[in-house]
């Protein structure tokens, strides 16, 4: 369930629990994580519907046309309400990561609309008329856009075999793109066309070209008489196209050096960022809530720890102002044995601990990580004593860490447990020499103060008293029998029940003279306690965790200005500094770093996997691997400008802007294809890689500035990362920007450059091994004629 579905049904239900108890209980609800899922969407929804306002307004920049415009904005919710549908089949939720994938999906739906628009044009250009131009258009590129959808898909079907958290954030990211694209693909098809005709105006006497129907057997052909000279007045466009040719008339006579430059210099820009970037699972969100955990010496009593609590309240009222403090939640101690909430979700280790959750009021605007800092020097000076270890509080952050109270956790393990506390001591030290590492402490109470009874066997035996009794004797004078021997009364007027235990009050057991005054029999003063046993003060551990039966210690820390995957180097280093580790030791790191490596690691992999695929198929296509290649040759260009404006703007690589990386290279893909089609086409006409690529060049120029601009100026506002859950989302949008900036420079001076380099000296001749395909050579007339006559 959406935890939107459950805040709400769990308001419904507030009356219900309400007439339960006593009229002066209240029961309200204070911490609303929903508030926060909900703000998320809303500003996702409007980023997403400025962005296509914005795509609107440039197509209508290149293309002048108002109603080809409208067309491409009413294609956009039309794709997002069927993705959201196939997304309800499939049992997803609406939640950051399906939000942040229908947003991304935004701009594959604009490159998919906005090319048929485009091609559409193009055709009216030549002076068809409005139906056969809208055929043609759509029937040229009805198979390189197939070839472009599949290839999209095969970036994100890595997210079919991810397992873990991986698999889980990935999977309804990929699922919202994947079904808004096919969506997106069948519109493009049919429901575009179908408005061009209904809206758009034929260009009626076309002042550059005039059309011959005998020409109507190759469309690709019939563009190069948009390239001929105008026979009026060159418009803006025309102008700038040709600045363009002649730069890359320039170019061509310097092709083999400049590919060279470029690939050395994409693939270095690139491996050099990305072993500088900052790493984490999922960006950084400042809200507006934030759990802490206080620690008060081992074994401190619980009122004296509350009274911790009460003065952390005063120091955060004095830093923050009580009126920006909306509520304020707090436990301290264990959990009784009857109490309703589950240790899983709020784990207590003894009396000397409490967790402190605060809610700021939503117009404080703050820093938390500044905001976190300066609380820790104000409770240093106020209770030195107190030790504080900040922990997630919003759900999500709570499963990727997979139970970790901080984003840095050391677990030291073995069956000693005097080596693992040593070594963990040595861990620890460490820790604290990295300068940005916080809190830094044992996530175990192992100095708890204790009271050892050593029974004398022989003095007992003596004296007639077995280990049994000695043992049920101290049962209601240091605890009590409600864990020995469970009692409930049932009140019968109300019907609730109560716990019937046998106690001594603690202000009689004050000393170790008291213990050792203990009387041991039933009805009898003597003997005593003290008469059969040694008593003395002694320290034991206040909490054992185990692996199974394999004792472990915890060194915890937070980060403070410092992304989780440097930190993580880091650590490793130091704890790889301590040297060989002891024998029957082992040291690992968890938590939310083990959670960043899965992921990270996944997603690599995916990535590569997803272009080997890419490859194959333009390969079967193409039938050549090198002009798969050729098409290929902007993903370095797409890598690096991602990273190269996620640095610039300081956000990390995780799982948003890895999602925008990939995107950004699906989009490149795309319009890689579109070009080399075309270029590939009129080469196997003329034979002429070089005249190809220029025409190409020039055919494609306006869709690839067109889509791509639209695609970043829509991507402008989720990158800007305004609004609740901005922060989450923000470098998703960065990402593709700077990938299709990039890409867009790539595609239109280096990928002809390229084309016109690997297909210079290459056959026209088809390399089909069908015996029927005329233009193989292995076509057979014999065969040919003979299926003919039967048909």
């Amino acid at each position: 369930a959406s935890t939107w579905e459950v805040v709400q049904n769990l308001k419904k239900s507030l009356p219900r629990f309400q007439a339960l108890l006593p009229d002066d209980v209240k029961l309200s609800y204070e911490f609303d994580q929903s508030v926060y899922v909900i703000n998320a969407v809303k500003s996702l929804v409007t980023e997403g519907a400025i962005g296509a306002v914005l795509t609107g307004l440039m197509v209508l920049l290149f293309l002048g046309d108002r109603r080809a415009a409208l067309i491409v904005i009413f294609t956009i919710p039309i794709s997002l309400i069927s993705g959201v549908m196939f997304l309800y089949l499939f049992h997803q939720t609406i939640n950051i990561m399906t939000l942040s994938g229908l947003s991304l999906a935004i701009g594959i739906l604009v490159d998919e609309s906005t090319v048929t628009i485009e091609n559409i044009h193009q055709h009216l250009d030549m002076g068809k008329p409005k139906a056969l131009a809208i055929w043609d258009a759509c029937k040229e590129i009805a198979f390189p856009k197939l070839l472009i959808l599949f290839c999209i898909l095969a970036v994100f079907a890595p997210a079919l075999t991810m397992k873990g958290i991986p698999g889980a954030l990935f999977l309804p990211l990929a699922l919202a793109i994947g079904f808004s694209m096919i969506t997106s693909y069948l519109l493009a098809q049919t429901f575009v066309p179908i408005m061009a005709n209904w809206m758009m105006k034929a260009h009626e006497d076309h002042p550059k070209t005039h059309f011959d129907p005998k020409e109507e057997t190759d469309t690709w052909d019939q563009k190069k008489t948009l390239l001929k000279e105008a026979q009026q007045k060159p418009t803006r466009f025309d102008k700038f196209r040709d600045g363009y040719l002649r730069l890359m008339n320039k170019l061509f006579n310097q092709r083999k050096l400049v590919v060279i430059i470029y690939v050395v210099g994409s693939l270095g820009v690139a491996f050099l960022l990305i072993t500088n970037i900052g790493r984490d699972v999922l960006p950084k969100v400042n809200g507006g809530q934030f759990q802490v955990r206080l620690r008060a010496p081992d074994g401190t009593r619980l009122e004296r720890t509350e009274a911790d609590v009460v003065k952390t309240l005063h120091v955060l009222e004095e830093l923050v102002g009580k009126k920006n403090i909306a509520v304020t939640s707090a436990f301290v101690g264990q959990h009784p044995s009857q109490f309703s909430t589950s240790p899983i979700y709020l784990f207590m280790a003894g009396p000397h601990e409490a967790v402190l959750q605060v809610n700021l009021k939503e117009d404080y605007k703050v820093n938390l990580d500044q905001l976190k800092e300066r609380f820790r020097h104000k409770m240093r000076a106020a209770m030195p004593d107190v030790k504080l270890s900040f922990e997630p509080i919003e759900l999500t952050d709570k499963i990727l860490s997979q139970g970790s109270p901080t984003p840095v956790e050391v677990r030291i393990a073995g069956k000693n447990k005097k080596q693992n506390e040593e070594f963990a001591y040595k861990v620890a030290a460490k820790l604290q020499k990295i300068k940005y590492l916080r809190d830094v402490q044992l996530g175990q109470a192992i100095h708890y103060p204790a009271i050892a009874i050593d029974i004398d066997r022989v003095r007992a035996s003596q004296l007639g008293v077995s280990v049994s009794e000695i043992s049920r004797s101290l049962i209601a004078s240091t605890s009590s029998s409600r864990f020995t021997e469970k009692n409930v009364w049932l009140d019968p007027k109300v019907g609730l029940g109560y716990s019937v235990q046998v106690e001594v009050p603690e202000y009689k057991m004050a000393s170790i003279n008291d213990i050792s005054e203990i009387s041991v029999l039933n009805n009898s003063p003597r003997p005593v306690l003290g008469d059969v046993a040694n008593i003395k003060r002694d320290i034991t551990y206040g909490e054992n965790d185990n692996i199974g039966a394999l004792p472990y210690l915890s060194v915890t820390a937070n980060l403070n200005k410092m992304d989780l995957g440097t930190a993580t180097d880091d650590v490793q280093k130091a704890i790889k500094s301590l040297g060989k580790l002891p024998r029957g030791l082992t040291v690992e790191i968890k938590g939310l770093s083990e959670t960043l490596l899965d992921t990270l690691s996944s997603l690599q992999s995916g990535l590569i996997v997803a272009i080997v695929v890419i490859f194959l198929m333009l390969a079967a296509n193409f039938q050549s691997f090198k002009v798969s290649l050729v098409v290929l040759s902007t993903v370095p260009a797409v890598i690096a400008g991602s990273l190269l404006l996620l640095v610039l703007t300081g956000s990390t690589l995780n799982l948003q802007s890895y999602m925008g990386m990939i995107m950004s290279v699906g989009v490149s893909v795309s319009n890689a294809v579109l070009m080399v089609t075309n270029a590939e086409h009129l080469r196997m006409h003329n034979g002429n890689a070089l005249e190809s690529a220029r025409e190409a060049a020039a055919l494609r120029l306006r869709p690839i500035l067109m889509t791509s601009l639209a695609m970043v100026v829509g991507m402008i506002p989720m990158a800007s990362g305004l609004g609740e859950g901005g922060d989450q989302a923000s470098p998703l949008g960065r990402a593709v920007i700077g990938g299709l900036i990039a890409s867009t420079f790539a595609a239109l001076l280096v990928l002809p450059l390229v084309f016109a380099w690997l297909q210079n000296k290459t056959t026209t001749d088809s390399v089909s091994l069908d015996p029927e395909d005329k233009e193989s050579k292995h076509y057979i007339p014999s065969l040919y004629e003979h299926s003919s006559i039967q048909e």
